[in-house]
């Protein structure tokens, strides 16, 4: 099931810019050795264990490109698989398979890393009050797949972009002279613009989480590289006045520990700017 930003318009003009860039004038390869006329079938072969994403995606893109490809899925989105598995089979023209083969596995190979490393995460905090969070931390024009690839995974997407929710780094915090004049900054801006934005603020100590607190109006405290020993005691001051979110620098060595300081949302950036892609191919038959 896509999510409700994965959206047919969306999906048309990704998939059409996609294929621009790698076909321009033509797949002369296959243009060259394979007769127009000639048809045939692929698999798709898993060649690493992990978590399967980006099925739905290419099915997408066989259809826009050539509607005559068939597509006979075998294992869905979101499902675990092995070295050795064929995902699915697809058949038809030959040079329309052959010219979709690349952008096919360019999208599925990243959306799979990304949906196994996130997997691999959420497991590590089962049994924990902590849900594990993507960040903005992606690639260009492809950030809506790979947060797509997070979901599929079993993570939660924050954020899609800068619109959707306000964040006050610290950044924001320090350009505004101050967390006070940030937050009161920004109910002012809710409020004259009608705006429904949830509200999150970063702290960088416990001094920061009890101004963030005796302010109010927030929704969400970040508790960015905080110690073990701060993030139980923010957790404690906030003691569910709010949401806590831990972030910044936790690995799959630290990520258990984390969670268990009792914070409700772990963000890793890791999920989409550093993640190994799965191995795939599609080959003939």
């Amino acid at each position: 099931m896509k999510p409700s930003y994965i959206t047919d318009s969306f999906l048309k003009q990704f998939i059409a810019t996609a294929l621009a860039e790698d076909v321009g004038d033509g797949d002369h390869s296959s243009i060259a050795s394979i007769a127009e006329t000639a048809t045939g079938k692929a698999r798709l072969l898993v060649k690493d264990d992990g978590i399967l994403a980006g099925v739905a995606l290419a099915a997408e893109i066989f259809k826009q490109y050539d509607e005559k490809l068939e597509l006979q899925v075998s294992i869905q989105d979101g499902t675990p698989v092995k070295r050795g598995d064929i995902a699915f089979t697809v058949s038809g023209p030959t040079r329309s398979i052959l010219t979709t083969e690349r952008l096919v596995l360019n999208c599925m190979q990243r959306m799979s890393g990304i949906a196994t490393t996130t997997n691999r995460l959420v497991k590590l905090v089962e049994g924990t009050r902590a849900q594990l969070l993507d960040t903005r931390k992606t690639t260009p024009n492809f950030r809506l797949l790979e947060k797509w690839a997070v979901l599929l995974g079993g993570g939660q997407n924050h954020r899609i972009g800068l619109f959707d929710m306000i964040m006050l780094k610290d950044n924001h915090i320090d350009g505004a002279g101050g967390i006070e004049q940030a937050i009161n900054r920004t109910k002012e801006y809710l409020r004259t613009s009608k705006k429904d934005l949830k509200v999150e603020i970063e702290t960088r100590n416990l001094d920061e989480v009890r101004e963030v607190l005796r302010v109010g109006g927030v929704d969400v405290i970040m508790l960015d590289n905080m110690s073990l020993s701060d993030m139980k005691a923010a957790v404690a001051l906030i003691n569910g006045l709010c949401k806590t979110e831990a972030s910044g620098g936790i690995t799959e060595e630290t990520i258990r520990q984390v969670a268990e300081c009792g914070v409700d949302y772990i963000s890793v950036g890791a999920l989409t700017h550093s993640v190994k892609s799965l191995d795939l191919s599609l080959k003939m038959y």
